[in-house]
C-alpha cells in the first residue's frame, strides 16, 4: 500500500505543536510550584491514588508498548505478544511486595530502600550504578523512537529530531521537576488509552467486532504460524529468560518505583497500582490488536520498508483506516507517549545523581536546597546529553526488544538487593552491594556479548554468549551472591536494624 508516513504531515505537526504548547504550559505552572526537593523529586507527595495511577500507567506505556509491540506482532505475529504479557504480570509483584515498604521506608529514590539499615555510602554507590544502567537503556529505546517518529512527521534527519525531542524534554524536567512530569504523564495515559481504543475499535470494525476474525484473516495471509508460538523466540531458555526479566524488571524501575513517593501514604501507593494495573492491562491487549490489524491491513512489507524495526506499524495502521488526520493524531499521541516517558527517566537519572551520589555520599547528607537544585539541573542536562548521543548511535533498533534489556538489568541489579532489603534480617551491606554489583555488571556484560551488540550491532559472525537476554544467568546469580555473602560475614547490628525497618514497614512514619 502507498502511506504518507515518512513525508511531513501537517495535521500531526499541528497536534505536536499543541501538544508542546499545553505541555509547556503545565511546566511553568509548575515551576512556580517546585520550591523544594520534595516537591521537585515527588509532587509534595499530594498526588491522588487515580492520579498516581494514570501516571504510573503513562509512565509504563511507554514508545516500545505502543510502537515497539505493534511492530513486533506485526513482524511476528503471537510471540510478540510476550512482551506484553511479561510486562504486565510484574504489576501483581508490586502490589503486593514492593508498593507500601517502598513508601513506608523511602524517601525519593529506591537507594533509600536498600539503604535504610545497612551502611549508606557503599549501598548508594552500587544502588545508583544499576538505576543508571537501567535509565540509559530505557532512554535509548524512547529515543529511537521519538527520532524516527520525528523524522517521519517532519522531515527532519534523524540526529536532528533525536536533539529535538530531548531539548523538549529537558525543559519539563528542569523547570517543572515531578510536579510537571505527572500532569504530563496523565494527560499522555488518557490520550494514548483513548487513541489505541479508538484504533483498535477502526481495525476490528472490518471484522464484525470479533478479533477471532481478524486472527483468522492473517492466519490465511500468512500462514498458521502467525498464531502460535516460536517466530520471535523459539528457544525455551531464551523464552525463560526474556519472561523472568519482564516480570522482575519492573519491579526494579527506578522512575517507577519513584512514583509511590509522590503519594501522601502506603494505602494510596497500592491503589495507585490497581488503578494503573487496569490502564495497562486494557492497553496490552488492545496492541494485540493492532499489531494484527498492522499485519493484515499494511503487510510486512510495507511496514519495513518504512522503517526496518517494524516501528512505524501503528502510524501506518492508523493512516489505514482513519486517513492522513488520523494518523496526525496517532503520531503526536506516540510523540507525547515518548516525551512523557523520557521525562520521568531522566528525573529518576537526575534523583539517583543528586540525591543518592552528592547529597548522601559526596556530602554525607548534608547539603542545602539551593546546592541540591543546583546538583539536580546539572544532572538532568547531562543525562539529556546522553540520551540524545546514544539515541543516534542505536539508530534501528527495535524499541520494545531495547526496553527488554532494561528491564533485564533492572531485574538483576535492583530487584533482588531491594527485596532482600525488605523481607531478609540477615542481608548485610556487604551482601546487598555484591548483589547489586554483580547483577550490574553481569547483565551488562553479557549483552555486550550477546548477538544483539556482536552481530546485529557489530556485525560479527557470532557471539559469544548465545542468549539476547541474560535474565536467566544474571538475575539468579545476583540473589545467589547476596545470600552467600551475607551468611559468609553475618553482622548482627545490621540484623539488629531490620526490627525497626519491619515496624516502619508496617506503621509508616517519616
Amino acid at each position: 500500500m502507498t502511506t504518507s508516513v515518512g513525508e511531513p504531515n501537517l495535521i500531526a505537526i499541528t497536534f505536536f505543536l499543541v501538544f508542546i504548547a499545553v505541555s509547556l504550559g503545565i511546566t511553568w505552572w509548575a515551576a512556580r510550584r517546585t520550591r523544594s526537593m520534595e516537591q521537585f523529586y515527588a509532587a509534595g507527595r499530594s498526588v491522588t491514588a487515580l492520579q498516581n495511577g494514570l501516571a504510573l500507567a503513562g509512565d509504563y506505556m511507554s514508545a516500545a508498548s505502543f510502537l515497539g509491540i505493534a511492530g513486533l506482532v506485526a513482524m511476528s505475529g503471537f510471540d510478540g505478544l510476550i512482551y506484553s504479557i511479561g510486562w504486565l504480570v510484574g504489576w501483581p509483584l508490586v502490589t503486593f511486595l514492593i508498593a507500601e515498604p517502598l513508601r513506608n521506608l523511602g524517601r525519593f529514590t529506591f537507594a533509600d530502600v536498600v539503604a535504610f539499615r545497612l551502611s549508606q555510602k557503599p549501598v548508594r554507590v552500587a544502588a545508583s550504578i544499576g538505576a543508571l544502567a537501567v535509565v540509559t537503556f530505557y532512554l535509548i529505546a524512547q529515543m529511537v523512537g521519538a527520532g524516527h517518529l520525528i523524522r517521519l512527521l517532519f522531515g527532519l534527519p534523524y540526529g536532528w529530531a533525536v536533539a529535538l525531542v530531548g531539548a523538549v524534554m529537558l525543559a519539563y524536567v528542569l523547570f517543572g521537576g515531578m510536579i510537571a512530569t505527572t500532569w504530563v504523564q496523565i494527560i499522555k495515559a488518557v490520550m494514548l488509552l483513548s487513541g489505541a481504543a479508538l484504533l483498535a475499535l477502526l481495525v476490528l470494525v472490518p471484522f464484525g467486532m470479533n478479533p477471532l476474525a481478524l486472527f483468522a484473516e492473517a492466519a490465511h495471509r500468512y500462514g498458521p504460524a502467525v498464531l502460535a508460538p516460536g517466530r520471535l523466540v523459539s528457544d525455551p531458555i531464551e523464552a525463560v529468560s526474556l519472561g523472568l526479566a519482564l516480570m522482575l524488571g519492573t519491579a526494579g524501575l527506578p522512575h517507577i518505583l519513584m512514583r509511590f513517593y509522590t503519594v501522601p501514604d502506603a494505602r494510596t501507593a497500592r491503589k495507585s497500582v490497581a488503578y494503573a494495573t487496569v490502564f495497562i492491562g486494557g492497553f496490552y491487549l488492545m496492541t494485540f490488536v493492532l499489531g494484527f490489524g498492522a499485519m493484515v491491513r499494511i503487510g510486512r512489507e510495507a511496514i519495513t520498508r518504512v522503517d526496518a524495526g517494524g516501528n512505524m506499524a501503528a502510524p501506518m495502521l492508523a493512516e489505514a483506516v482513519g486517513g492522513t488526520p488520523f494518523l496526525g493524531f496517532i503520531a503526536a499521541v506516540a510523540f507525547a507517549t515518548i516525551l512523557a516517558v523520557v521525562a520521568g527517566l531522566t528525573l529518576s537519572g537526575a534523583a539517583t545523581l543528586a540525591h543518592d551520589l552528592w547529597v548522601n555520599v559526596v556530602r554525607g547528607g548534608y547539603a542545602d536546597e539551593h546546592e541540591q537544585f543546583v546538583v539536580a539541573r546539572i544532572a538532568t542536562v547531562a543525562l539529556a546529553v546522553l540520551s540524545i548521543v546514544l539515541g543516534i548511535v542505536f539508530e534501528g533498533q527495535n524499541v520494545a526488544y531495547m526496553v527488554g534489556l532494561a528491564f533485564a538489568i533492572a531485574a538483576s541489579a535492583n530487584f533482588p538487593a531491594l527485596v532482600l532489603s525488605i523481607f531478609w534480617p540477615r542481608l548485610t551491606t556487604a551482601g546487598a552491594v555484591a548483589s547489586m554489583a554483580v547483577g550490574t555488571l553481569t547483565s551488562v556484560l553479557l549483552i555486550a556479548l550477546s548477538p544483539t551488540i556482536q552481530v546485529d550491532l557489530l556485525k560479527n559472525a557470532a557471539a559469544l554468549f548465545p542468549l539476547r537476554n541474560p535474565g536467566i544467568v544474571s538475575i539468579p546469580l545476583a540473589f545467589a551472591v547476596a545470600i552467600a555473602v551475607s551468611l559468609a560475614r553475618p553482622v548482627p547490628a545490621e540484623e539488629q536494624r531490620f526490627r525497626e525497618a519491619e515496624r516502619r514497614l508496617h506503621l509508616g512514619g517519616e
